[in-house]
């Protein structure tokens, strides 16, 4: 899953009392304050609360970038056929307004990628990726990776995840995302380097199932039977209905060099 990343908003006061004053005062400070309202509701879950706080955004200033974006978001995180469809308005608006917003065109290129619209996505993060400044930009840069390896260029996703992990040496999704990449080239040093440093940012007992499959296979690389056999009992315990659990029953016993 890639990630939507909805703006830090800082909430401000208002010093007028009513609604209808801050509209006819200062309507782009009455769009800003309800699309800062709208990305709290949001984070909460409340979606029926941002819509609205987002529909008197846009009608107290209609050409409101942010508003028009988080309109996006919105539609996009409750799903529906028809809202998915109508959140692909909202983007291209927000972007016709504001072209250099690089958190429009990440919160966009995921909904592409969602959409299954994986050239146009490559387009909208490749440019969000390689905007300077842009706090989330690898954030970006993850999402970009994750699309280049679904769609099989994993050459092109190696150098992503290579570049997220050099705008934030934290990036955890780079990590466990090369550690299976070089795992797969047979890399092992490089793979079991990666993996120890995203279990040391993530945590042993936080480890997804995902996490865990990968773990395990590059302990069975390196002959570390132990290693491998405590992250199956983890595995095991935690997610024994995983697809990764049933994965490993059915390779358990195969000598395969490399398991996928």
């Amino acid at each position: 899953m890639i990630a939507i990343c909805v703006a830090a908003m800082h909430m401000q006061g208002c010093q007028t009392t009513t609604s209808g004053t801050i509209v006819k005062k200062d309507p782009e400070k009455a769009a800003k304050v309800r699309t800062q309202l709208a990305a709290e509701y949001i984070r909460t879950g409340d979606l029926d609360a941002a819509k609205r706080a987002l529909d008197q955004a846009l009608e107290a200033e209609s050409r409101d970038a942010t508003a028009n974006m988080m309109m996006g978001v919105l539609l996009q995180q409750e799903g529906s056929k028809e809202n998915m469809e109508k959140a692909d308005a909202y983007f291209k608006r927000a972007l016709s307004i504001d072209p250099k917003d690089a958190q429009a065109r990440n919160n966009y290129g995921t909904y592409l990628y969602q959409m299954g619209r994986y050239n146009e996505a490559i387009e909208q993060l490749s440019i969000a990726g390689t905007t300077l400044g842009y706090e989330q930009r690898y954030r970006a840069l993850e999402n970009l990776g994750r699309i280049y390896l679904k769609v099989g260029d994993v050459a092109n996703a190696e150098k992503t995840f290579k570049q997220a992990l050099t705008v934030n040496r934290d990036s955890v999704v780079s990590m466990l995302e090369l550690s299976e990449i070089f795992y797969l080239q047979r890399n092992i040093p490089s793979a079991t380097q990666l993996y120890e440093q995203y279990v040391r940012v993530v945590g042993q007992k936080n480890l997804s199932p995902r996490a865990l499959w990968i773990g395990l296979r590059i302990a069975r690389a390196n002959n570390d039977m132990m290693g491998m056999q405590v992250l199956v009992n983890q595995l095991r315990a935690l997610f024994p209905e995983s697809q990764e659990y049933k994965r490993y029953l059915q390779l358990q016993y195969s000598t395969e060099a490399v398991w996928k």
